[in-house]
């Protein structure tokens, strides 16, 4: 990667030197997701730092996913507890009071619904009380939500399909089933509310697709400098914009070590630069890059509302001060301008029935070896005891620890008495509650006492009761029911008001037929206890110091060291993870730290297509995505989420892996052709250097 001779970074527009771009913005955000906890110090350290610059600032933060699961889209449900939220926004608060900048805050709650933008908002009005703010905050709210009969029509005219190919054919009776519904905006309504507002305080918004309030931002900025629309701003600057955007929402995770903020100086030419906030750590040009991977199906082409991000000729350079990173070449290309339409992703999901599980170990190894066998039969008398009873019901198991299950039945004597414990926990789905209890207790009394091959204990088999509890209600079990694109005609992607700050309805522009309502509410200033100067608002947090000085020590990168004789792919990458792509995927990434390891790891052929299909048990027309990026000296393979080999989504009946984050050992273990370990051992860049004796896989 080059190394800029520029000295901008992150810092401010007083440090670019001339022949620089010329700043546009600069955006603070502190942590990946609101309501998760950050460090308030580092985030005023850096506010005292910009705001002595005129340029536009503003604190941006996304609150929303799907990571965790269908129940908040289900249940109405949010992603952390309102104390959490409450903790984290009356910080920014302060920093608005404080510092005069804007918050603008997306997917509020987690999944972005109306009564939580509007949660939302209480929450700000009942903080800002607490704290006594003698000045008006003007907030605005952005809604995401759409009706049944909106949706319905777009379905019936042909204009909603699955959002990839795991995902069914959309339903009448699942959007009347689904209790709520959202649709992913994009920047739009959330810059038409912004415009109309222009000294707005705080912006909440519903359901949003992560980049776009960042977005926004910028492009209301550009909008201002250079008088032109939003659809005028060209590729390469929003490109840059959405890049910037893409990278940001997960605040500080783009730094090494990962850490928790993060601050982007963005040009008027859709370059930027992101740094981390905390000090021990640092962005390069590998991590920065990297991070492009990171939840998304492929690195190079990332969909979203209204086109697609192209980032095939993006660069990375290090800058000057070592901890920023300079990056170019986004390219954003419009559905429009391709002859397709504006398309946004709808989101739902709904009750399906009621979980009940039980859990507990067997320690017997006559029994562990027959394991799988005993549970079968289990379910096969839940079955019989439950034959008479009305109403739908399944159970499974999951089972840690056991030795695995032969084609042939067998298991070898060794395995069985080194499995020294096996783990279970039966997990039971039912039409009703009382229906799940049933069966749960009758599968956990077998399991306690059913009769196997070869028995000497003859008083209980199943070690149970943790947490005093045999079985476990668990609740509602949930499930992704609207997973779906939906076409938009000209100008419904944008915004239109609802009121203007009164409580009066506000005058709609007819020319605009926007999907997606905002509201204005001007939060009075407070008139009662003890007032406190708006620049003397305490911030609660104090840093961590020695003698008085705090530390503020970049840490250096971590080199990965090989192994003098790497036999698997663990042994050779810095970084083998998988996670979500959305419900219905799992993705994987390998990282490389070394060009010629990535290079002869590439050119190998053991990442192929044919390879990863045969090592993960699929076909290869199920792999939706498999190849390298190069910038990031990465490897990216993306394949349907399956249990059972059955089509599956996250936080569904027997799915224990909702983040999707543990899926990815058969990569850590694969082994590395003959060839590319001669080739490996032959070049210096693999060998162990200045006597490092022990590879980091050893510690």
């Amino acid at each position: 990667m080059a190394v800029s001779s520029s000295n901008a970074s992150a810092n401010g527009a007083e440090s670019s030197p001339k022949g620089s771009p010329e700043p546009l913005c600069a955006i603070v955000t502190p942590l990946g997701m609101l309501g998760y906890g950050f460090e308030e110090h580092l985030l005023t350290d850096k506010l005292d730092e910009l705001t002595k610059s005129p340029m536009p600032l503003a604190v941006v933060m996304d609150s929303g996913s799907t990571d965790s699961g269908p129940s908040k889209l289900a249940l109405g449900t949010m992603t952390c507890p309102e104390t959490s939220y409450k903790r984290d926004l009356t910080k920014l608060i302060r920093a608005v009071i404080n510092y005069h900048v804007p918050v603008l805050i997306s997917s509020v709650g987690g999944d972005g619904s109306n009564e939580h933008v509007d949660l939302f908002v209480e929450m700000i009005k009942e903080i800002s009380a607490s704290l006594n703010c003698r000045r008006e905050l003007k907030v605005l709210a952005v809604y995401s939500e759409l009706s049944k009969e909106v949706v319905e029509n777009k379905l019936l005219a042909g204009d909603i399909s699955g959002c990839g190919d795991e995902v069914t054919a959309l339903t009448s009776e699942e959007i009347h089933a689904t209790p709520r519904i959202l649709a992913q905006m994009g920047p739009e309504p959330i810059l038409n509310a912004m415009q109309s507002n222009p000294d707005f305080d705080i912006l909440v918004a519903g359901r949003a697709y992560d980049p776009a309030i960042f977005v926004a931002f910028c492009a209301i900025n550009s909008v201002k400098s250079s008088s032109s629309s939003f659809s005028s701003l060209g590729n390469n600057l929003l490109g840059g914009f959405y890049h910037m955007g893409k990278i940001m929402e997960c605040g500080g995770l783009c730094a090494t070590p990962k850490s928790s903020g993060a601050t982007a100086l963005v040009y008027k030419d859709g370059t930027f630069d992101i740094s981390p906030l905390d000090p021990a750590a640092k962005c390069v040009p590998l991590s920065v890059a990297a991070h492009t991977l990171y939840e998304k199906s492929r690195p190079d082409i990332l969909h979203g509302p209204g086109g697609y991000l192209d980032l095939t000729n993006t660069t990375y350079e290090q800058l000057p001060d070592g901890t920023s990173v300079r990056v170019r070449g986004g390219n954003f290309h419009f559905s429009v301008s391709e002859g397709l339409s504006y398309t946004v992703k709808l989101e739902g999901a709904r009750v399906i029935g009621f979980r009940n599980l039980f859990i507990g170990s067997f320690k017997d190894p006559i029994l562990i070896g027959q394991i799988h066998e005993y549970l079968e039969v289990g379910k096969n008398r839940c079955a019989r005891q439950h034959r008479d009873m009305d109403g739908k019901w399944k159970l499974d198991f999951h089972i840690y620890g056991a030795p695995e299950r032969r084609a042939d039945g067998l298991t070898s004597t060794d395995e069985i008495w080194n499995s020294k414990e096996v783990f279970i926990v039966g997990e039971v789905l039912a039409d009703s509650p009382t229906l799940a209890k049933s069966v749960a207790s009758t599968a956990r009394v077998y399991c306690s006492h059913g009769a196997y091959k070869g028995q000497m204990a003859t008083s209980g088999n199943f070690a149970f009761g943790i947490g005093g509890m045999t079985e476990l209600d668990v609740g509602p079990c949930c499930q992704f029911s609207i997973y779906h694109l939906m076409n938009l005609r000209n100008g419904e992607e944008s915004g239109h008001p609802i009121s203007n700050g009164d409580g009066k309805i506000a005058a709609q522009d007819r020319t605009l037929d926007g999907l997606f309502p905002w509201d204005t509410i001007v939060i009075r200033a407070s008139t009662s206890g003890v007032a406190i100067s708006n620049d003397t608002i305490p911030v609660l947090e104090t840093k961590i110091a020695t003698n008085g000085v705090t530390k503020r020590t970049a840490q250096n990168e971590t080199k990965h060291f090989q192994p003098r004789d790497p036999t698997t792919l663990r042994d050779v990458a810095k970084v083998i993870r998988s996670k979500n792509a959305g419900p219905f995927q799992l993705t994987f990434d390998v990282i490389f730290d070394d060009p010629v390891v990535y290079k002869a790891v590439k050119s190998s052929g053991m990442l192929s297509t044919d390879a990863m299909a045969q090592l993960f048990g699929r076909s290869v027309d199920e792999v939706v995505y498999c190849g390298f990026f190069d910038q990031a000296l990465a490897f990216k393979l993306t394949l349907p989420r399956k249990r059972g080999g059955e089509l599956s989504c996250s936080g569904g009946y027997m799915e224990s892996d909702v983040h999707g984050s543990q899926q990815y050992m058969p990569l850590m273990t694969l082994r590395l052709t003959e060839e590319l370990r001669n080739s490996l051992l032959a070049s210096d860049s693999v060998r162990m250097s200045q006597g490092h004796l022990q590879h980091n896989q050893r510690v």
